[in-house]
């Protein structure tokens, strides 16, 4: 219930129970002693002035809307935007106020390290979606005090206002699919609804994504144009359909981060739409191709040319064996997410290994999951998410 609707409901129950004490006073012709009502209406007084001081404050969201929201609120769900219970979780430090995420987000929890490392993850619900459609009446009845939503979905941002839920729009595109400004601006929102977390948290990952960023921008930066790697990005992949990231997604930012050439370039459209075929591939003849985690392909499928008809054999990212699959962390890490600054020096790596071959991804990434957010990843953890498995490609 949003705040409104509490005050609402605290006056009604005050007038009305108030209302039935002063029928009972003019009836004996007696001060009547202090009656349970009485303490029901005191109490219900206090509740909305315990709310109060819980606070609200009024946020401008990713769609430019201003809200008012509860701080620290105690239960949220969330809609479309796949990476964010994991950003939630990590950055909570818990998943317990989370009631409810999409399948696919589960599917990443289950698979990556997330239920590993707050187990409570797996005790979400995701029975609040309807196909494609998000059933309001099962969120409704979740009672969540925000609803996270895709800042770019109209449509759902429609319904979940006319059932009078607090609507909090967070967006994936908005700074054109650069992974650390658009992680920056979900931790700098989260800040704000979250005060008792907000310290510290977002300068310091600010400081160490913008860093690597820098640091991998001033190493590439004199490689010639006509010997920077060309990459492939296979977002989807399968006997049906070949998916790519064209000059507007985030392939091609991962690219330019580390200071190599999308091969999909030319293809304008953004993810879905992004369908290619392999006469393309082989006119473009990528030397490195970039498997995401949004499909089950892994990179000997490619070496063994075990998908569909589909003959790779001569596209030189796979004679030269360098295709790869991204590391599935607490999230798909092609994404924005707390994973990015590590993924960046993954990336950086695999696409120029004699340029970062001083970069020991092992030891960096523990030494950033325990300074910014607290963790100790084992090694097994790490192999995990290095080495992510078929089933975390799917979305359901």
């Amino acid at each position: 219930m949003n705040r409104t609707f509490r005050k609402f409901l605290a006056a009604v129950l005050c007038a009305g129970m108030l209302a039935g004490c002063g029928s009972s006073a003019s009836s004996t012709g007696e001060k009547p002693a202090e009656s349970g009502a009485e303490q029901t209406a005191e109490s219900a007084a206090e509740e909305t002035a315990g709310e109060a001081e819980k606070g609200f404050v009024t946020i401008t969201d990713h769609a430019d809307r201003t809200v008012e929201v509860p701080t620290d609120p105690e239960k949220v769900a969330v809609l479309g935007i796949l990476p964010l219970p994991s950003v939630l979780t990590v950055y909570l430090n818990s998943a317990e106020t989370i009631c409810a995420m999409e399948p696919a987000s589960m599917n990443a929890a289950k698979n990556g390290i997330l239920s590993q490392l707050y187990p409570e993850i797996l005790n979400v619900s995701t029975d609040i979606m309807d196909g494609d459609d998000v059933n309001i009446e099962a969120l409704l009845a979740m009672e969540p005090d925000i609803v996270f939503f895709n800042a770019g979905n109209k449509a759902e941002l429609e319904k979940l206002e006319n059932a009078g839920m607090t609507a909090v729009g967070v967006s994936p595109t908005k700074w054109s699919y650069d992974c650390i400004r658009t992680y920056n601006e979900w931790i700098s929102l989260l800040n704000q609804i979250y005060p008792s977390r907000a310290a510290g948290i977002e300068r310091s990952v600010d400081d160490t994504s913008n860093k690597i960023y820098e640091e991998i921008q001033a190493k590439t930066a004199d490689i010639p144009q006509e010997e920077r790697q060309k990459v492939l990005f296979l977002f989807q992949y399968d006997e049906n359909t070949m998916i790519t990231s064209g000059k507007s997604f985030f392939g091609q930012w991962w690219c330019d981060a580390v200071g190599a050439l999308n091969a999909a370039n030319e293809v304008a459209a953004d993810n879905s739409n992004a369908k290619i075929t392999m006469e393309q591939v082989y006119a473009w003849n990528p030397d490195v191709i970039v498997i995401t985690n949004f499909t089950g392909t892994q990179p000997e499928d490619l070496y063994n040319n075990a998908v569909g008809s589909d003959d790779w054999s001569t596209v030189k990212a796979v004679q030269d064996h360098r295709v790869y699959k991204m590391p599935l962390g607490t999230y798909r890490t092609y994404t924005p997410g707390v994973d990015t600054p590590m993924t960046l020096k993954w990336l950086a790596q695999a696409v120029y290994p004699d340029l970062f071959e001083d970069y020991d991804i092992i030891s960096d990434v523990k030494e950033y999951y325990n300074a910014l957010y607290g963790i100790a990843l084992t090694d097994e953890q790490i192999e995990s998410m290095y080495n992510p498995n078929r089933a975390a490609g799917s979305w359901h």
